[in-house]
């Protein structure tokens, strides 16, 4: 019986590896799948026409597939349990085993993965991060004057390199600016690229987009926009608004800090022309840009007029109070910085600072406000917190090595700046620094950096670039994680 059973399992072996002792029996079943006359490969869709091809569903291809590769998988786990010697085989004594040489299997260090920074593209500097908003919302510009011609550019490579500088700032609210002037037949990508961005650019890059500026639209932009349109939420058509001259941006960011190519403002000089008997009054200015301010002004005037309307106080009434409020209430806030309330709400409550009417946080209920209250307040600075004169010298950062990155900052706060702007610095960052310590809010040195950067330094004459951002951002992210080594001076707060 021993014996009997060890020829059946012979046989079992013979069968699942393909062989059987009548050869035309094999033949049939090679043929035949599982020897059923029946029964039609599982692979048939596989050699179909492209008329079949197109009627066959996804469904019934994945169930194909799905089918194929289950069957192949039986096969190969019935192959791995074959016993390795043929069990008939008579065994006289035990083998002894045979020692084969073991060579050493040789180490392979991995090669190190390299960041595509998509170079090819971005040299054409078709979008640039153009700081904040009157909001201290990150601006993205596209230009499309900038666009090469088609036959020079990767259009694929074009969609990932707008995925991988949009997936920095995406996580908080933010605006776009696209300036349409200088797309032609040349350089205009296909309908099919605009139809998968738009696609591609999924819930995460339009929920936190609070509002996108068509500026300089044609008749072309807005059919395409009809067309779009109707595939479009509701919601998110409501963020689109049209911008006929540079002049309309006023109301939503400085335009001294956009980067304007010269054909699009020879272009902006032409349209003026058409609507100069247009030009909208209601643009909205900061009151602290009006002929005189007011005594009690908060908003957009220097900290020194503000010290001497503050009986001699440093520190501006604005940012102690926001600061404050946030300590106590909104440390544990998930997203504390990135999310932006009504704007409407915001400019009220900047009305009310600027004559003189007491805030009270705890009845406007929303925690946003008061810290996007405090990020206005450092934008509409006439001069920037860090000074005009120390710009060039923060961008310096990223051209040292890492450890040389802290001394240089400690000299160019602890040294160079001046002391007012020094106590009221160090007031924000020690705020700072308590919010990276609540794990709770999720906000990090570095997200705290991206939204604060651009409203602590810009330039007068420099348009703010994607290269600028990274190095401003990398100086205040290093203000925040060496706090206790970069602000050195012993001074009292007054």
């Amino acid at each position: 019986m021993a014996d009997s059973a060890l020829d059946q399992n012979a046989g079992d072996s013979a069968t699942i590896s393909g062989t059987t002792s009548d050869p035309s029996k094999a033949n049939q079943a090679a043929e035949n799948g599982s020897g059923n006359d029946n029964e039609r490969p599982q692979s048939h869709y596989f050699e179909t026409d492209t008329e079949d091809w197109e009627k066959i569903s996804d469904e019934e291809l994945k169930n194909s597939y799905e089918a194929t590769t289950q069957k192949d998988s039986s096969v190969a786990t019935k192959n791995e349990t074959l016993p390795a010697e043929p069990l008939s085989a008579p065994v006289s004594e035990p083998q002894r085993p045979v020692s084969l040489p073991v060579s050493e299997p040789q180490r392979q260090t991995p090669e190190p993965i390299v960041e595509d920074t998509y170079e090819d593209i971005a040299k054409y500097k078709i979008i640039e991060v153009a700081g904040s908003d009157k909001l201290g919302r990150p601006v993205i510009a596209f230009y499309s004057c900038h666009l090469p011609p088609s036959s020079q550019i990767d259009h694929t490579r074009l969609l990932r390199y707008l995925k991988y500088t949009l997936d920095k700032y995406v996580e908080n609210d933010y605006t776009l600016i696209y300036f349409h002037h200088g797309l032609s037949r040349g350089n205009k990508p296909s309908f099919s690229w605009l139809r998968q961005a738009y696609r591609e650019f999924d819930r995460k890059y339009k929920k936190n987009l609070k509002s996108m500026f068509l500026v300089h639209p044609t008749y072309f932009i807005k059919i395409l926009w009809g067309i779009f349109k109707p595939l479009i939420s509701v919601k998110f058509g409501r963020k689109v608004q049209y911008c006929n001259y540079l002049k309309q941006l006023e109301s939503v960011i400085r335009i001294d800090q956009l980067i304007i190519p010269a054909q699009i403002k020879e272009h902006d000089d032409k349209v003026m022309v058409k609507y100069r008997n247009k030009l909208s009054t209601n643009t909205v200015v900061p009151d602290g840009q009006k002929s005189e301010p007011l005594p009690t002004q908060q908003f957009g005037v220097s900290l020194e007029f503000l010290k001497v309307h503050n009986e001699g106080k440093v520190l501006p009434k604005v940012m102690v109070e926001t600061i404050t409020y946030l300590e106590e209430n909104g440390l544990d806030t998930e997203g504390i910085f990135r999310r932006c309330p009504s704007a409407a709400v915001v400019k009220e409550v900047q009305r009310k600072y600027n004559h003189g009417v007491k805030i009270d946080y705890m009845e406007l209920i929303d925690i946003h406000i008061p810290a996007v209250v405090l990020k206005t307040f450092l934008r509409e600075l006439p001069e920037p917190l860090l000074t005009f004169k120390l710009y060039d010298k923060i961008r310096q950062i990223n051209d040292m090595e890492s450890t040389e990155r802290i001394s240089h900052c400690q000299t160019i706060v602890s040294v160079d700046l001046q002391e007012d702007n020094y106590i009221i610095l160090k007031y924000l960052i020690e705020f700072l620094t308590k919010v990276v310590a609540n794990t709770a809010n999720k906000m990090d040195a570095i997200n705290l950096a991206i939204v604060f950067g651009p409203n602590l330094v810009w330039s007068t004459d420099t348009a703010a670039s994607l290269t600028a951002m990274a190095q401003i951002n990398t100086f205040t992210r290093a203000l925040i994680e060496h706090y206790t080594d970069i602000f050195t001076r012993d001074i009292a707060v007054q």
